[in-house]
Protein backbone atom coordinates (compact mmCIF):
# COMPACT_ATOMS: atom_id res chain seq x y z
CA UNK A 1 0.00 0.00 0.00
CA UNK A 2 1.24 3.13 -0.92
CA UNK A 3 2.20 5.97 1.60
CA UNK A 4 0.20 8.17 0.11
CA UNK A 5 -3.03 5.99 0.08
CA UNK A 6 -2.61 5.31 3.63
CA UNK A 7 -2.52 9.11 4.39
CA UNK A 8 -5.95 9.57 2.25
CA UNK A 9 -6.92 6.68 4.23
CA UNK A 10 -6.11 7.92 7.82
CA UNK A 11 -7.34 11.10 6.94
CA UNK A 12 -10.85 9.78 6.31
CA UNK A 13 -10.78 8.66 9.63
CA UNK A 14 -9.55 11.43 11.47
CA UNK A 15 -12.20 13.33 9.94
CA UNK A 16 -14.89 11.12 10.95
CA UNK A 17 -13.42 12.06 14.73
CA UNK A 18 -13.71 16.32 14.37
CA UNK A 19 -15.28 17.59 17.80
CA UNK A 20 -16.88 20.19 16.08
CA UNK A 21 -19.03 20.29 12.90
CA UNK A 22 -16.66 21.62 9.88
CA UNK A 23 -18.40 24.89 8.43
CA UNK A 24 -20.46 24.84 4.66
CA UNK A 25 -17.51 25.51 2.81
CA UNK A 26 -15.60 23.49 4.15
CA UNK A 27 -17.73 20.39 3.67
CA UNK A 28 -18.05 21.16 0.41
CA UNK A 29 -14.17 21.11 -0.13
CA UNK A 30 -13.94 17.91 1.61
CA UNK A 31 -16.32 16.25 -0.29
CA UNK A 32 -15.29 17.44 -3.78
CA UNK A 33 -11.77 16.73 -2.77
CA UNK A 34 -12.39 13.52 -1.72
CA UNK A 35 -14.51 12.31 -4.71
CA UNK A 36 -12.24 13.18 -6.89
CA UNK A 37 -9.41 11.70 -5.36
CA UNK A 38 -11.16 8.85 -5.58
CA UNK A 39 -13.38 8.18 -8.35
CA UNK A 40 -11.31 11.21 -10.53
CA UNK A 41 -13.81 13.82 -13.09
CA UNK A 42 -16.83 14.79 -12.31
CA UNK A 43 -19.98 12.02 -13.78
CA UNK A 44 -24.02 12.46 -14.85
CA UNK A 45 -25.63 15.54 -14.84
CA UNK A 46 -26.05 18.29 -12.56
CA UNK A 47 -28.86 18.32 -10.51
CA UNK A 48 -32.06 20.62 -10.79
CA UNK A 49 -32.44 24.01 -8.89
CA UNK A 50 -34.90 22.49 -6.58
CA UNK A 51 -31.60 19.92 -5.29
CA UNK A 52 -29.90 23.01 -3.89
CA UNK A 53 -27.35 20.32 -1.69
CA UNK A 54 -26.83 18.38 -4.50
CA UNK A 55 -26.46 20.67 -6.82
CA UNK A 56 -23.41 22.09 -4.68
CA UNK A 57 -22.08 19.50 -4.02
CA UNK A 58 -21.91 18.72 -7.92
CA UNK A 59 -20.81 22.32 -8.47
CA UNK A 60 -17.94 21.92 -5.98
CA UNK A 61 -16.79 18.56 -7.38
CA UNK A 62 -16.89 19.88 -11.43
CA UNK A 63 -14.64 22.88 -10.64
CA UNK A 64 -11.71 20.28 -10.06
CA UNK A 65 -12.38 18.77 -13.34
CA UNK A 66 -8.90 17.75 -14.68
CA UNK A 67 -7.28 17.62 -11.28
CA UNK A 68 -5.19 14.37 -10.63
CA UNK A 69 -6.15 12.21 -7.98
CA UNK A 70 -3.22 11.92 -6.07
CA UNK A 71 -2.93 15.80 -6.52
CA UNK A 72 -6.79 15.95 -5.07
CA UNK A 73 -5.79 13.44 -2.37
CA UNK A 74 -2.70 15.21 -0.73
CA UNK A 75 -5.14 18.89 -0.87
CA UNK A 76 -8.02 16.17 1.10
CA UNK A 77 -5.18 15.06 3.25
CA UNK A 78 -4.08 19.00 4.25
CA UNK A 79 -7.68 20.32 4.34
CA UNK A 80 -8.12 17.29 7.34
CA UNK A 81 -5.14 18.22 8.67
CA UNK A 82 -6.16 22.12 8.95
CA UNK A 83 -9.68 21.29 10.35
CA UNK A 84 -8.00 18.78 13.14
CA UNK A 85 -6.54 22.08 14.30
CA UNK A 86 -9.00 24.37 14.16
CA UNK A 87 -11.80 22.08 15.37
CA UNK A 88 -9.89 19.34 17.27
Amino acid sequence: MSDLKTQFEQAQKDVRKLTKKPSNDDLLALYSLFKQGSDGDVKGSRPGMLNVVDRAKFDAWAKLKGTKAEAAQKQYIAKVQELVKKLG
